[in-house]
Protein backbone atom coordinates (compact mmCIF):
# COMPACT_ATOMS: atom_id res chain seq x y z
CA UNK A 1 0.00 0.00 0.00
CA UNK A 2 2.73 2.78 1.11
CA UNK A 3 4.94 1.64 -2.24
CA UNK A 4 1.80 2.13 -4.35
CA UNK A 5 1.45 5.64 -2.77
CA UNK A 6 5.19 6.53 -3.11
CA UNK A 7 4.38 5.30 -7.01
CA UNK A 8 1.53 7.66 -7.58
CA UNK A 9 2.94 11.01 -5.50
CA UNK A 10 6.08 10.66 -7.84
CA UNK A 11 3.44 10.18 -11.34
CA UNK A 12 1.79 13.12 -10.13
CA UNK A 13 5.11 15.01 -9.09
CA UNK A 14 6.65 14.14 -12.39
CA UNK A 15 3.55 15.43 -14.35
CA UNK A 16 2.69 18.47 -12.74
CA UNK A 17 5.64 19.61 -10.84
CA UNK A 18 8.11 19.62 -13.07
CA UNK A 19 9.25 18.10 -16.65
CA UNK A 20 10.51 14.85 -16.82
CA UNK A 21 13.29 15.24 -19.01
CA UNK A 22 12.91 11.55 -20.62
CA UNK A 23 9.21 11.23 -20.19
CA UNK A 24 8.86 12.13 -23.70
CA UNK A 25 10.88 9.42 -25.48
CA UNK A 26 10.55 6.82 -22.99
CA UNK A 27 8.03 3.98 -23.39
CA UNK A 28 5.57 3.07 -20.45
CA UNK A 29 5.51 -0.21 -19.23
CA UNK A 30 3.86 -2.52 -16.92
CA UNK A 31 3.91 -0.72 -13.48
CA UNK A 32 5.69 -3.44 -11.07
CA UNK A 33 8.00 -4.39 -13.07
CA UNK A 34 11.69 -4.06 -12.13
CA UNK A 35 12.37 -2.08 -14.83
CA UNK A 36 9.70 0.23 -14.88
CA UNK A 37 11.52 0.95 -11.61
CA UNK A 38 14.99 1.02 -12.74
CA UNK A 39 13.62 3.14 -15.70
CA UNK A 40 11.95 5.65 -13.11
CA UNK A 41 15.28 5.63 -10.92
CA UNK A 42 16.96 7.02 -13.92
CA UNK A 43 14.34 9.64 -14.91
CA UNK A 44 14.90 11.22 -11.49
CA UNK A 45 18.70 11.10 -11.36
CA UNK A 46 19.03 12.19 -14.75
CA UNK A 47 16.38 15.45 -13.28
CA UNK A 48 18.67 16.12 -10.17
CA UNK A 49 21.29 16.31 -12.48
CA UNK A 50 19.99 18.68 -15.03
CA UNK A 51 18.97 20.80 -11.91
CA UNK A 52 22.33 20.76 -10.62
CA UNK A 53 23.70 21.78 -14.31
CA UNK A 54 20.90 24.67 -14.52
CA UNK A 55 21.76 25.95 -11.07
CA UNK A 56 25.63 26.22 -12.07
CA UNK A 57 25.08 28.05 -15.27
CA UNK A 58 22.93 30.42 -13.75
CA UNK A 59 25.62 30.79 -10.98
CA UNK A 60 28.46 31.35 -13.28
CA UNK A 61 26.17 33.47 -15.50
CA UNK A 62 25.74 35.83 -12.66
CA UNK A 63 29.02 35.70 -11.22
CA UNK A 64 30.20 36.63 -15.26
CA UNK A 65 27.92 39.59 -14.87
CA UNK A 66 29.29 40.93 -11.95
CA UNK A 67 32.97 41.01 -13.11
CA UNK A 68 31.67 42.61 -16.63
CA UNK A 69 32.87 46.48 -17.30
CA UNK A 70 29.96 48.84 -16.27
CA UNK A 71 28.09 49.69 -19.63
CA UNK A 72 26.85 54.03 -19.13
CA UNK A 73 25.16 54.44 -22.13
CA UNK A 74 24.40 50.42 -23.22
CA UNK A 75 26.16 51.49 -26.37
CA UNK A 76 29.78 50.22 -26.87
CA UNK A 77 32.30 53.24 -26.76
CA UNK A 78 34.64 53.54 -29.73
CA UNK A 79 38.01 55.15 -27.88
CA UNK A 80 40.96 56.23 -30.52
CA UNK A 81 44.26 54.19 -29.63
CA UNK A 82 46.86 56.03 -27.55
CA UNK A 83 49.00 56.71 -30.30
CA UNK A 84 46.46 59.31 -31.30
CA UNK A 85 46.81 60.97 -28.04
CA UNK A 86 42.89 61.10 -28.27
CA UNK A 87 43.33 60.51 -23.78
CA UNK A 88 41.09 62.92 -22.58
CA UNK A 89 37.70 60.66 -23.90
CA UNK A 90 38.93 57.89 -21.98
CA UNK A 91 39.44 60.10 -18.78
CA UNK A 92 35.92 61.50 -19.33
CA UNK A 93 34.65 58.15 -19.52
CA UNK A 94 36.44 56.94 -16.11
CA UNK A 95 35.45 59.76 -14.19
CA UNK A 96 32.05 59.70 -14.46
CA UNK A 97 30.28 60.29 -11.52
CA UNK A 98 33.19 61.01 -9.08
CA UNK A 99 33.25 63.91 -6.82
CA UNK A 100 36.62 65.30 -5.33
CA UNK A 101 37.94 64.09 -2.45
CA UNK A 102 39.05 66.31 -1.14
CA UNK A 103 37.62 69.15 -2.79
CA UNK A 104 40.07 72.16 -4.12
CA UNK A 105 39.96 75.74 -4.83
CA UNK A 106 42.64 77.26 -7.33
CA UNK A 107 44.02 79.90 -9.44
CA UNK A 108 44.43 80.17 -13.07
CA UNK A 109 47.47 78.03 -13.12
CA UNK A 110 45.94 75.29 -11.17
CA UNK A 111 44.85 72.79 -13.27
CA UNK A 112 41.06 71.65 -13.22
CA UNK A 113 39.07 68.26 -13.05
CA UNK A 114 38.56 65.75 -10.18
CA UNK A 115 40.21 66.32 -7.01
CA UNK A 116 42.50 64.28 -5.36
CA UNK A 117 45.25 63.46 -2.53
CA UNK A 118 47.56 62.36 -5.14
CA UNK A 119 46.19 64.36 -8.12
CA UNK A 120 45.53 67.67 -6.53
CA UNK A 121 43.23 69.87 -9.15
CA UNK A 122 41.12 72.90 -8.55
CA UNK A 123 37.05 71.56 -8.97
CA UNK A 124 35.53 73.10 -11.70
CA UNK A 125 31.84 71.35 -11.03
CA UNK A 126 31.40 73.16 -7.44
CA UNK A 127 27.72 73.69 -6.69
CA UNK A 128 26.45 75.92 -3.83
CA UNK A 129 24.14 74.02 -1.12
CA UNK A 130 22.91 77.14 0.73
CA UNK A 131 21.45 79.23 -2.60
CA UNK A 132 21.71 76.04 -4.85
CA UNK A 133 23.44 77.87 -7.62
CA UNK A 134 26.70 76.17 -10.09
CA UNK A 135 29.72 78.08 -9.02
CA UNK A 136 31.14 80.16 -11.93
CA UNK A 137 34.99 81.35 -11.80
CA UNK A 138 37.04 83.40 -13.80
CA UNK A 139 40.34 82.62 -14.86
CA UNK A 140 43.04 85.79 -14.42
CA UNK A 141 40.47 87.94 -12.41
CA UNK A 142 39.43 88.97 -8.66
CA UNK A 143 36.62 90.28 -7.44
CA UNK A 144 36.67 94.48 -6.31
CA UNK A 145 36.16 95.08 -2.64
CA UNK A 146 32.91 96.65 -3.35
CA UNK A 147 31.06 93.08 -4.38
CA UNK A 148 28.73 92.54 -1.44
CA UNK A 149 25.81 89.97 -1.59
CA UNK A 150 22.95 92.25 -3.29
CA UNK A 151 25.43 92.16 -6.04
CA UNK A 152 25.77 88.42 -6.56
CA UNK A 153 22.06 88.26 -6.09
CA UNK A 154 21.26 90.49 -8.87
CA UNK A 155 23.28 89.47 -11.00
CA UNK A 156 23.99 85.83 -11.03
CA UNK A 157 25.42 84.00 -13.23
CA UNK A 158 25.11 86.83 -16.13
CA UNK A 159 28.86 87.40 -16.96
CA UNK A 160 28.27 90.61 -18.79
CA UNK A 161 26.68 92.21 -15.50
CA UNK A 162 29.17 90.29 -13.24
CA UNK A 163 32.16 91.84 -14.89
CA UNK A 164 31.55 95.42 -14.02
CA UNK A 165 33.18 94.02 -10.35
CA UNK A 166 36.01 91.89 -12.03
CA UNK A 167 39.65 93.30 -12.10
CA UNK A 168 41.78 91.59 -14.16
CA UNK A 169 44.74 90.26 -11.78
CA UNK A 170 47.14 87.18 -13.43
CA UNK A 171 47.36 83.89 -11.60
CA UNK A 172 44.10 84.61 -9.82
CA UNK A 173 41.32 82.72 -10.01
CA UNK A 174 37.22 84.56 -9.02
CA UNK A 175 35.02 82.36 -7.99
CA UNK A 176 31.13 82.99 -7.42
CA UNK A 177 27.34 81.53 -6.25
CA UNK A 178 24.44 83.61 -5.38
CA UNK A 179 25.33 83.85 -1.92
CA UNK A 180 28.75 83.58 -1.87
CA UNK A 181 31.99 84.89 -4.05
CA UNK A 182 36.28 84.04 -3.49
CA UNK A 183 39.78 85.00 -4.89
CA UNK A 184 41.65 81.84 -4.87
CA UNK A 185 45.44 82.56 -5.73
CA UNK A 186 46.96 79.22 -4.87
CA UNK A 187 45.69 75.79 -4.59
CA UNK A 188 43.34 75.78 -1.43
CA UNK A 189 41.29 72.93 0.41
CA UNK A 190 37.87 73.68 0.95
CA UNK A 191 37.28 72.52 4.11
CA UNK A 192 39.67 75.39 5.42
CA UNK A 193 36.99 78.03 4.29
CA UNK A 194 34.46 77.14 6.93
CA UNK A 195 32.07 79.87 5.68
CA UNK A 196 31.62 78.69 1.87
CA UNK A 197 28.76 75.97 1.64
CA UNK A 198 30.37 74.66 -1.53
CA UNK A 199 30.38 70.72 -2.17
CA UNK A 200 31.72 68.93 -5.71
CA UNK A 201 28.57 68.59 -7.71
CA UNK A 202 30.09 65.49 -9.52
CA UNK A 203 32.00 64.67 -12.47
Amino acid sequence: MAKDLDELLDEVESKFCRPDPLRLGMVEQPRGTQSSDRSRADAKENLRLTDTFKKAEDLDSLINEIFEEPNFDKKPFKLKSKSSGNTSVKASIQGLGKSCSPVYLGGSTAPRGIGTNISQRACDHLRCIACDFWIVSYDDYMWDKSCNYLFFRNNMPEFHKLKTKLVKKAGARAYACQCSWRTVEELTDLQTDHQLRWVCGKH
